[in-house]
């Protein structure tokens, strides 16, 4: 697969204070056929708009791709009781990424009341599509429902074989469901019924809470030093 150089430029890096990061972002050529899309993201690939991109910091390794088998993952005690506050009270539907007012207003809510804007400036409806809607892959929104109303997006990139979680939102108002951890669930059961094997989980960093409890989804596998590494 032959892909186009972008971007490669040393950055601040977004998940570990003080630390430079460098994450050289591709275009490829063509749309990748779904065994492709398996290879890419085997290699530690996340898919940014039309974009992959993998992280290739010049003296840190902290991020590492994490992945779950999907055939072998068991709900922890505390999982099980989100699967059961929501399962019967939250609809879920799958189809095509789309951008329309209630997806925007609820990204940026969940952005902004959340404090994880780095530019404390909303979203804006092309800066969406750009990112989440347009691909270079198969792609798919998980949308999550309480009665009509919309309370969570997930954004899906699919191969052959794997999937790969590419961002998640959700009302604030309902934290109280644990969305987060209700729409991986869902979303590996899904993959599980599909007859996928992989579902991944993007970076796993230790020491940034915003991504270590990914580790709380059992077993899985960490990319280290070019090597898959299983971890109970």
């Amino acid at each position: 697969m032959d892909f186009r150089i972008v971007w490669d430029q040393p950055e601040p890096c977004p998940y570990l204070p003080g630390q430079t990061a460098r994450l050289p972002l591709r275009v490829p050529k063509r749309m990748l056929r779904p065994e492709e899309t398996d290879a890419q993201l085997a290699a530690g690939d996340r898919r940014s708009g039309r974009m992959l991109y993998k992280t290739t910091c010049p003296a840190c390794a902290a991020c590492e791709p994490l992945r779950v088998p999907v055939a072998e993952f068991v709900q922890s005690k505390s999982q099980r009781r989100v699967w059961a506050k929501n399962v019967d009270e939250v609809t879920v539907r799958v189809g095509p990424p789309i951008i329309d007012d209630a997806r925007l207003i609820l990204f940026n809510r969940h952005k902004m009341e959340r404090g994880l804007s780095r530019s404390g400036e909303p979203m804006t409806a092309l800066a969406y599509r750009q990112w989440l809607v347009d691909t270079c892959m198969e792609t798919v929104e998980v949308a999550y429902f309480e009665g009509d109303k919309l309370i969570a997006v997930s954004i899906l990139d699919l191969g052959l074989v794997a999937a790969s979680s590419v961002y998640h939102f959700f009302d604030p108002d309902s934290s109280k469901r644990s969305l987060g951890v209700f729409s991986a669930l869902i979303e590996i059961e899904w993959l599980r019924q599909q007859g996928k094997q992989w579902y991944y989980f993007g970076l796993f960093v230790a020491d940034c809470s915003h991504l270590s409890y990914k580790a709380d989804y059992r077993p899985n596998e960490r990319l280290v030093d070019g090597s898959w590494r299983r971890s109970e």
